[in-house]
């Protein structure tokens, strides 16, 4: 059984609708998935009646957006199945404020600089609950500036290091608060894409924070970036997911959904990771009754 357990639709920064994502994993034998929109759970509901419809096991999921102030470094935390998801609610919606305002600045220094209107830029992201780069760019497509979303145009608009960058700062919540209000919608914290920000060096310390698993495979690792993954998951008993990241043609590289997927084994620990925790939970507490007793 193949399950991708990072995807991303029009709700964010994916290029193609939930149907039609759904309908891909159904046609390419992908029997499970996660709608993983960025800081939005809104895909949820709607994806499982669509995914019941194509008999395709949609997992609740949302990625969240941190950040690691004492290293100056992006995190990105995958949070599966959690049982109270509008208490993420909140945390979404401060993290959308600030990358809506964020998407306003960049937008008005385009349309600044090129002879596109604002609503034609706006219009690329019809569907989204927020202006990403990539509508940017796709706005820039369409009036023929370029021929591609990333590229020369891309990093001398948006990459932090050039001198033309139009970039408007966000400001993220601490990684800590993520995985602590995570954990109070009863979900699982999964570090996601952690070469892609460089984030494993500091594994340890998410570790201690509550951190759950990582996500080991992805299209940002290579065949040895997995191995020492797989071994530090094993060595701390944390779960181990796979996804394919899909954005459609708006991803960094060409990227197939169902291109990293969670093997079958992994995919079974996190379906039944809570009620192992809460298992434990119990044990420990009758535990500590019992020596409290004697």
């Amino acid at each position: 059984m193949a399950a991708d357990l990072h995807c991303h639709t029009k709700l964010s920064d994916g290029s193609i609708g939930i149907e039609d994502l759904i309908v891909i994993a159904q046609k390419s034998g992908i029997d499970t998935i996660a709608i993983t929109d960025h800081d939005c759970l809104a895909g949820t509901v709607r994806g499982q009646v669509i995914g019941k419809r194509y008999g395709v096991n949609i997992i609740p999921g949302v990625e969240l957006s941190a950040f690691d102030s004492e290293v100056g470094k992006k995190v990105h935390i995958l949070c599966y199945l959690a049982e109270k998801p509008d208490r993420l609610e909140g945390l979404c919606k401060r993290t959308a404020v600030a990358r809506k305002r964020a998407g306003q600045i960049m937008m008005l220094k385009v349309a600044a600089r090129f002879p596109i209107s604002n609503d034609f830029i706006i219009s690329h992201a019809s569907g989204s609950t927020n202006l990403f780069k990539q509508h940017i760019m796709h706005s820039l497509m369409d009036a023929g500036y370029t021929s591609e979303i990333y590229g020369d145009l891309f990093n001398a608009l948006f990459d932090p290091s050039s001198e033309t960058n139009l970039l408007a700062p966000v400001k993220y919540p601490e990684v800590s608060e993520v995985i602590e209000e995570i954990h109070n919608a009863g979900g699982i914290a999964v570090l996601a894409h952690p070469n892609h920000y460089d984030n494993t060096p500091e594994l340890d310390k998410y570790v201690e924070l509550g951190l759950d698993g990582v996500e080991v495979w992805c299209p940002t690792a290579n065949d040895e970036q997995i191995e020492e993954l797989s071994k530090y998951c094993k060595k701390n008993k944390l779960l181990m997911t796979g996804g394919s990241d899909f954005h459609g043609i708006y991803g960094r590289k060409t990227v197939t959904l169902g291109t990293c997927v969670t093997p079958d084994e992994h995919l079974d620990k996190l379906m039944g990771y809570k009620a192992k925790m809460k298992r434990a939970r119990r044990k420990a507490e009758k535990e500590a009754q019992k020596l409290a007793e004697e």
